[in-house]
């Protein structure tokens, strides 16, 4: 704000606050401090942009700029002009938000003032309804979307660097708060449509085809960073017990299935080209996964109310449910029909993937323990799972019973910096610099588990899916249950297992029967080996009861005449080929005008 003679009227305090915000936006943290100590007063000298000086006290600023942003997001046509010049206001505000732990007078204006905070608050509030509020059109400029990411992250990080640097602290704030639900239900809504938003890029077929500046990789990088900034701050704050057990009672993000939403638009990204060679597009996707999963995980680990339970009461969110289910179920089959050393791509710099197998097992296990989803996995999922327990026994052991293979997964934190993530898309789309773009930094903190605990941990939940696809609870199983997963595994054996797991080689007839069977009796000893740090004896005895009960009814002679039948079939088809061919060869032949005819 300047200092002026005499008292500015309100318009001219407006017109003061958007010169500030204009000017001083693009001064790091660092910079505003060097020129606060060289400033008298508190007082910053600065150059307009018609040329004139301009004075600014920044102590005034950083009291009024909250309200101030406040009222201009209120009163102004949402366009992108006015989403950018939110980002330089939440850009500056962040900066002075850094700084006042360094600097008694800003401290004690962003940090202390009560009606400042709850202003902070307030601001975050608006603008995560407003952000939540856009929809996916055909015409939303490239540059559209990207502020929109930006001012996503940016809102949800003022959070953590202007009202409490403490989650646990944060969320007893957010809490107290009246209008808790409305925040929540804008928070998740404005991430899912920035994550919309990201689809929309890399489905874009004709991103790769336009030389220009950003790069398409560049555009989908950056949202993709943004979206994981958000996304981890949602995690951060269902990773806190009060939180998740607020959020569980918020009817429209459990009820009616808004998180399951968000978790089925996220799972369904789909890198094609031009990013498929992209070894940061593909790790950033990963981890989305990887960390929506995680928010899904927190949730079902919940003890005053189930949440599995609020997403069954319905039907429309039972479906939905068992929809991302499916993706999950699918992210699983998928790893399993890899190249085990996918995790590891050949360049220069990796890229953590985040635990996005680790984390679909994990709710695997947790899904398959519940009434409303046993049958459903057991009918979706056996084929693959039979088709697990036919490979080569070599590969079995190499893939289940090792602590050493496969290779683990790397989980990471992003380390987010809102002033450099908002100043990359206001330089880079400035009218000066549109064709000087330069990537944009990503710091990953790797958050790494021992290779044997992670291949632990994964046999262990594996073994867990058997003993609860298998278990039985009189009072609250369906007696149509009973031994479902047995009979439909028995069955699943007869069936071709190449379809299920590409890219393996399988044995047939007899011999897979023999196969399963040695599979099994290896994954039984290797489980005992894992009691009691990663397994109860409970999951064990469930694995030992399906083992001995499918080995009682495995006839092999069944499989080999099973397998005689599928040889009759495929000759028959082979034959039927033929004789259909020479059929309309002979027709050829005797058509008039055909050479042979003649």
């Amino acid at each position: 704000m300047w200092l002026a003679k005499e008292e500015p009227s309100m318009a001219e305090q407006v017109i003061d606050l958007i010169s500030a915000v204009k000017e001083l936006h693009g001064l790091s943290c660092q910079e505003l401090n060097k020129l606060l100590r060289d400033s008298e007063n508190f007082t910053i000298r600065s150059h307009s942009e018609k040329g004139s000086t301009i004075k600014i006290d920044v102590e005034k600023l950083a009291g009024f700029l909250p309200l101030h942003l406040i009222a201009v997001l209120m009163s102004s046509d949402r366009d992108e002009s006015l989403l950018r010049y939110l980002l330089c206001g939440i850009r500056l505000l962040h900066s002075l938000c850094d700084l006042a732990p360094r600097n008694s007078k800003l401290e004690q204006v962003l940090l202390d003032d009560v009606k400042v905070s709850e202003q902070l608050l307030d601001l975050v509030f608006y603008l995560l309804i407003v952000l939540s509020g856009y929809r996916q059109e055909n015409h939303i400029s490239c540059s559209l979307l990207l502020v929109h990411s930006a001012l996503v992250a940016s809102s949800l990080h003022l959070l953590s660097g202007c009202i409490s640097l403490q989650w646990q602290d944060l969320v007893q704030v957010l809490l107290a708060h009246p209008k808790v639900d409305i925040f929540m239900d804008a928070a998740f809504g404005a991430v899912h449509v920035a994550i919309r938003f990201l689809q929309v890029k890399l489905s874009d077929q004709y991103t790769g085809l336009h030389v220009k500046s950003p790069t398409a990789e560049q555009i989908v990088n950056y949202i993709c960073q943004q979206c994981e900034a958000s996304l981890q701050i949602l995690l951060s704050l269902c990773q806190q017990k009060v939180f998740r057990e607020r959020l569980l009672r918020n009817k429209e993000l459990c009820g009616r299935g808004g998180v399951l939403s968000l978790a089925q638009a996220i799972l369904n990204l789909n890198v094609t080209p031009p990013f498929v060679d992209s070894f940061t597009v593909v790790a950033a996707i990963s981890r989305l996964k990887a960390k929506v999963l995680s928010i899904l995980l927190h949730l079902c680990e919940a003890e005053s109310i189930s949440y599995l339970d609020e997403v069954a009461s319905s039907p429309g969110s039972l479906d939905l449910a068992k929809s991302v289910v499916l993706e999950i179920l699918e992210l699983l089959k998928a790893a399993l029909s890899k190249d085990p050393n996918y995790l590891s791509p050949c360049s220069d710099k990796t890229f953590p993937m985040g635990l996005l197998r680790l984390n679909a097992m994990r709710l695997a296990d947790i899904f398959s323990d519940d009434s409303n989803f046993r049958s459903f996995i057991t009918t979706c999922f056996t084929k693959v799972m039979t088709a697990i327990f036919s490979l080569p026994h070599g590969v079995f052991l190499s893939i289940w019973c090792s602590s050493e293979f496969p290779p683990r997964e790397e989980d990471a934190t992003l380390e987010y910096d809102t002033f450099a993530a908002a100043g990359w898309f206001l330089d880079t789309f400035a009218a000066a610099n549109l064709s000087n773009a330069i990537n944009l930094e990503i710091t990953l903190l790797p958050s790494n588990m021992p290779q044997a605990m992670y291949a632990h941990q994964r046999t262990s939940l594996f073994v867990k899916l058997i003993a609860n696809l298998h278990c039985f609870v009189p009072n609250i199983c369906e007696e149509q249950e009973r031994n479902l997963f047995l009979h439909k595994f028995l069955e699943c054996m007869r069936m071709d297992p190449s379809k299920s797991l590409p890219g393996f080689s399988f044995t047939s007839g007899a011999q897979r029967a023999v196969t399963v069977c040695r599979n099994l009796r290896s994954l039984l000893s290797h489980a005992e080996s894992l009691i009691p740090n990663f397994l109860n004896e409970d999951d064990v005895q469930l694995l030992r009861v399906f083992f001995n009960q499918l080995q009682s009814l495995i006839n092999p002679a069944d499989f080999e005449e099973n397998k005689v039948q599928e040889i009759k079939s495929e000759r028959s088809v082979s034959l039927d080929k033929f004789s259909r061919l020479s059929i309309d060869e002979h027709l050829q032949l005797k058509a008039p005008g055909h050479p042979h005819h003649l």
